[in-house]
């Protein structure tokens, strides 16, 4: 039995020489892929989808394209969830237990950088064929045109704002600005210092805005019209937006505390909207520091602390007086490119009352 199987390793080297055939299996992919399916089989409210939509009527994408901008951004996000609920030690995520608690740490991390791979992948879909005259001298009277990979952009093709030869460096970029603003909270966190309110905003801005702008910078490098206008100021202003009004429902909003828990980002530590302004409002108090420093995981501190920012600092107040006015340029932006009833709609959807 033994030299039995030593002799498969007899011409090894020639059998590796040989066309081979992927061992690969659906079933293999299947089981890699459980804790993105785990999450995907529960899913969100679709902000990022509503954007899209959204983003869609000034660009036209045309459908096969759009399908795909979907496809990699909801890849890209669901990979960030399940990474960010590693980072931040989360217990639930859309009121079920996180995927980490049900699979376990190690091959939660490898799924989402697997599927981050995948979003690549799909990238190749999205790379335009540039058809041209072909240049040979046999050719015939109707100029024979050739299919080529991506080239540099020609003169009568319609001038981009965002190239569509250059969308693995948008995906890149945008990546790195998102790991580095989610390394800057993690950092703040993990070493107790509280950010500046205009630190914590720009943060914010790569962090969360970070898939906000590759889904639109990917549609304006597809998009058939108004190809020359900009929509990266209003992305990163919807996505600035979005995460304040975040911090300021998981500290206030029961629907919150059932998806989530209660005032999860004091069990995580986490320097929140609400929670910069309390501690830099009055910077002699210890009192949020110190909650952040225990991470409480029980109610008693996390109801002292709410009723702190509620009462002393009125910091949920001056979070919601924050956000009308996002809202308020937001709107006014939206009016300046032309109007968006899908995007008025979801603006109107997120509002959020005093």
């Amino acid at each position: 039995m033994v030299i039995s199987n030593l002799e498969r390793y007899d011409n090894f080297l020639s059998s590796l020489r040989a066309p081979s055939s992927s061992t690969w299996t659906e079933a293999r992919e299947s089981a890699l892929l459980e804790p993105y399916t785990y999450l995907t089989a529960n899913p969100g409210k679709k902000v990022v989808d509503k954007l899209v939509e959204g983003f869609n009527l000034w660009l036209n994408v045309p459908k096969d394209k759009l399908a795909v901008v979907i496809r990699v951004i909801g890849l890209l996000y669901d990979a960030s969830l399940l990474i960010d609920d590693i980072e931040d030690d989360s217990q639930l995520r859309r009121g079920i237990p996180v995927a980490h608690k049900v699979y376990g740490i190690p091959l939660t991390i490898h799924t989402a950088s697997y599927i981050c791979f995948l979003a690549h992948q799909e990238l190749s879909v999205l790379r335009p064929i540039v058809r041209h005259r072909a240049c040979d001298s046999g050719a015939g009277p109707d100029n024979r045109l050739r299919d080529d990979s991506p080239t540099a952009e020609k003169a009568n093709f319609p001038k981009r704002l965002i190239s569509d030869h250059d969308l693995d460096l948008v995906l890149n970029d945008e990546l790195m600005s998102l790991h580095r603003g989610q390394g800057l909270d993690i950092l703040w966190r993990d070493t107790l210092r509280c950010p500046t309110e205009d630190e914590y905003v720009q943060m914010v801005k790569d962090k969360t805005g970070g898939i906000v702008r590759i889904a639109v910078k990917l549609m304006m490098a597809c998009a058939t019209i108004n190809t020359n206008v900009d929509y990266i100021p209003l992305s990163n202003l919807i996505g600035i937006y979005y995460q304040i009004r975040d911090d300021y429902m998981n500290l206030q909003s029961d629907e919150y505390t059932i998806s989530k828990g209660f005032a999860e980002d004091l069990s995580e530590g986490k320097f929140s909207f609400p929670l910069v302004h309390g501690i830099l409002e009055q910077p002699e108090n210890q009192l949020i520091m110190n909650v952040l420093q225990k991470r409480p995981k029980t109610p008693t501190l996390k109801h002292q602390a709410i009723e702190y920012l509620r009462n002393t600092t009125k910091s949920f107040d001056y979070t919601v007086a924050v956000l009308k006015k996002l809202d308020q340029q937001a709107r006014k932006e939206l009016e300046r490119l032309g109007g968006n009833p899908i995007l008025s709609v979801l603006l109107d959807k997120l509002h959020v009352d005093a």
